[in-house]
């Protein structure tokens, strides 16, 4: 049995600025502030580090900020709904059909690994045509400070999911940034990076991944 692991913004998705957006929103909502949400980069951050980061100049801790996560992630949620009619979001070359013909496969289930929290992370991929419910497992920014920790958490999903083991080596993560390279190796799971997204050709090539492509649409041949 393998796992395929996919990050969402910029591997298959592009969300055309509703989470900044959203981020906004909820921040001043939660927190009384944006912080440096203005020059902030968001690529391969969880959720809770982006938080701990543009927050921290206003005396928020990243221990604090946790506490108030399950508050910050309802809102989120609340004001992505509410923006994400208004913006374009579509999924990215090759990620529609990709995921459609990996759904076919019995010897694989497929899963989310993203920084985005548990209750956004739905409400991108519907927008984008994809069903949530395509990705049965997945683990999220809202669940961990550091992003390596997220892979063990899907895998252990996973095989409970599945009702037998999956070893790390047959899992794969997919994802468009140098954290995304680094999370799969944490886990010792084959990293494949695409170009769709936040990090240039040359970044990722320098964090070496097992493959780099140029979107989707090359990732079957990999997972044979």
């Amino acid at each position: 049995m393998q796992l395929v692991l996919f990050d969402i913004d910029g591997t298959l998705l592009i969300g055309r600025g509703v989470g900044r957006e959203a981020t906004r929103r909820a921040l001043l909502e939660v927190f009384g502030t944006s912080g440096t949400l203005d020059t902030h980069h968001f690529g391969g951050k969880t959720d809770w580090l982006t938080l701990a980061e543009v927050l921290a100049g206003d005396g928020f801790t990243a221990e604090a900020i946790g506490q108030w996560m399950g508050v910050y992630e309802q809102a989120l949620a609340r004001h992505t709904a509410d923006l994400i009619p208004a913006f374009t979001v579509e999924a990215l070359p090759g990620a529609l059909d990709t995921v459609t013909a990996l759904r076919r496969r019995e010897d694989m289930v497929i899963g989310i690994v993203t920084g985005n929290v548990a209750a956004t992370a739905p409400l991108k991929l519907q927008a984008a045509g994809f069903d949530p419910l395509w990705f049965p497992v997945g683990a999220y920014g809202s669940e961990a400070l550091d992003r390596n920790d997220l892979p063990a958490l899907a895998l252990e999903r996973a095989t409970a999911f599945c009702g037998q083991p999956i070893l790390p080596g047959d899992v794969t993560v997919i994802g468009d940034t140098e954290a995304d390279i680094a999370c799969a190796r944490a886990l010792g799971a084959r990293a494949v990076a695409v170009t769709t997204g936040f990090a240039p050709r040359d970044r990722l090539e320098a964090a070496r991944p097992d493959h780099l492509l140029d979107d989707l649409s090359g990732l079957l041949p990999l997972l044979g």
